[in-house]
């Protein structure tokens, strides 16, 4: 029987869980969704329980569908998770509080305070850390929460105690310790001076510090899981990571003068160079072996993206009746022309994850008269999105890292009409995968190559992943673009004051 390899996902809205072979076909694949909590202005939150509930009913939903021969030829799983999403455990796994998630904004005066100290570890972040990040939120507990902070046994992440619940194990991830712990392998790892400077120097006591390779067995399946599901009581746990930063896999973008761009409720932009960068400003990074050790990945991204879609759809209304609603949004944006007819929109509903890292940076709606229609705002909408990431890939280029191709891969991929204008508006050629869901085969890659199939993450990615379609930029419509996308970034440099957050009051 054939080797099957189990990815697992854990997004911002649910779980998704894909069995694969050594061929990147899918034997099965489930989702279950979960529900999400903002208790207060800037706060969400989520139940890591209700999350292992969701977990064990995939799982479940997928194996139903194989033979008992099958469940047990599968012989490795990995996990990728949202990432920085934060709570405090026992020592057993029990959760202590609500997890905070990753886009949850209450430690931005945390994550002030650490960029002020200018500590020269920041300058394999970007030169600052994010309110998004794991260490800010370990602070913001330790001020606000102190008895939790006190008592508990560690802050850990997502994907962490998912990892501890399907084996046992207590570890970290080096792609979520590189990237959003201020962990740096060429500097030995954890800089205990940067932990004292910034208020935290019972690190080790409250964090993981035993820290996995991508693609390291870590353990194997629980006894009682591999009973409850038919699995191979010897089916390796891989070592997994963020789940944008896995889907690299997924999309094969691991060569040079590649983007990956993972569109989902936010985007994440990610590129992998060979040399260490001398200073990077901007974007996120460079973190040392955060995905392939050896190489520096530099990342980017938007907090509001694909999500402003579905604001979009629900606040205004749209009625698609028996019909699909997105469709009804696709048609509705090949009525307008490029540039909207004048229409800018800010993008920043959340904030700015890069170029401006500015949290206090907030959504605009601009140039609108009488003769504008909700078809002209949905255009514009996902224009600005696009000039989003044109700004990202600008900035990332300037600095001597030029990007060829993209590749994309999430639900908004969907989009025929936006993909073209993704293209359009970048000038760069967009390419999608067969299987938009690199999350889940990203991680099948990893456990491919974990469970002895594969020599080498190219050699698996090379035979997993096939490409379905390929968008060219039209030379003429980018030119267009140009006027529209001045007038993007010049607005937040006009309002970038009266976005302070003080101001608002």
């Amino acid at each position: 029987m054939e080797k099957l390899f189990m990815g697992v996902d854990t997004g911002t809205q649910g779980i998704r869980i894909s069995i694969a072979d050594r061929n990147g076909r899918l034997r099965a694949s489930h989702e279950e969704k979960w529900g999400t909590q903002y208790p207060k202005r800037g706060w969400v939150e989520q139940s890591p329980m209700q999350w292992w509930d969701s977990i064990c009913k995939a799982i479940g939903q997928c194996v139903r569908t194989l033979t008992e021969e099958e469940r047990g030829s599968i012989v490795s799983c990995c996990v990728c998770a949202t990432s920085s999403t934060t709570f405090a455990v026992k020592e057993d796994g029990e959760p202590m509080m609500p997890a905070i998630m990753w886009m949850d904004a209450r430690a931005k005066e945390e994550a002030k305070a650490i960029n002020q100290t200018k500590h020269e570890v920041l300058k394999y972040c970007g030169g600052a850390v994010s309110f998004e990040w794991i260490v800010p939120k370990i602070l913001w507990i330790k001020n606000h929460e102190p008895e939790i902070y006190n008592s508990c046994y560690r802050i850990v992440e997502q994907l962490d105690w998912i990892n501890y619940k399907l084996c046992g194990q207590w570890v970290a991830s080096i792609c979520n310790a590189a990237c959003k712990w201020n962990y740096v392998k060429a500097k030995g790892g954890f800089v205990r001076d940067y932990f004292d400077v910034i208020g935290l120097p019972e690190y080790e006591e409250k964090m993981l510090t035993d820290v996995r390779k991508v693609g390291e067995c870590i353990g194997v399946i629980r006894p009682e899981l591999a009973r409850e599901f038919g699995l191979d009581p010897d089916m390796k746990v891989i070592q997994g990571g963020i789940d944008a930063h896995m889907a690299m896999f997924g999309m094969n973008v691991i060569g040079r003068r590649q983007m990956g761009i993972i569109m989902g409720t936010s985007f994440v932009h990610l590129s992998l160079v060979e040399k260490e960068p001398s200073s990077i400003k901007g974007i996120w990074g460079p973190y040392d072996s955060a995905v392939i050790d050896g190489k520096w990945l530099l990342e980017g991204g938007q907090i509001t993206a694909a999500g402003l879609v579905n604001w979009f759809k629900d606040n205004f209304h749209i009625d698609a009746g028996e019909g699909n609603p997105y469709e009804l949004l696709m048609q509705a944006a090949k009525e307008v022309p490029p540039g909207a007819d004048g229409v800018t929109v800010l993008d920043f509903f959340q904030g700015n994850r890069t170029p401006y890292k500015d949290a206090d940076a907030k959504g605009v709606i601009y140039g609108l008269n009488i003769k504008h229609t909700w078809k002209h705002i949905y255009r514009a909408l996902i224009e600005s999105i696009s000039f989003g990431t044109r700004n990202i890939v600008e900035n990332q280029t300037c600095q001597g890292y030029g990007v060829d191709t993209i590749v994309a891969c999430g639900g908004a991929t969907k989009d025929e009409v936006w993909m073209q204008i993704m293209s359009d508006i970048t000038g760069k050629e967009l390419v999608v995968n067969e299987t938009s869901q690199a999350g889940t085969m990203g991680c099948c890659i990893l456990a491919a190559v974990g469970g002895g199939c594969y020599g080498t993450v190219e050699e698996a990615a090379d035979a997993m992943v096939k490409v379905k379609a390929s968008y060219k930029p039209d030379l003429e419509k980018h030119a267009l673009y140009k006027k529209p996308y001045d007038t993007y970034k010049r607005l937040y440099g006009n309002l970038k004051e009266m976005m302070d957050e003080k101001g608002t009051h």
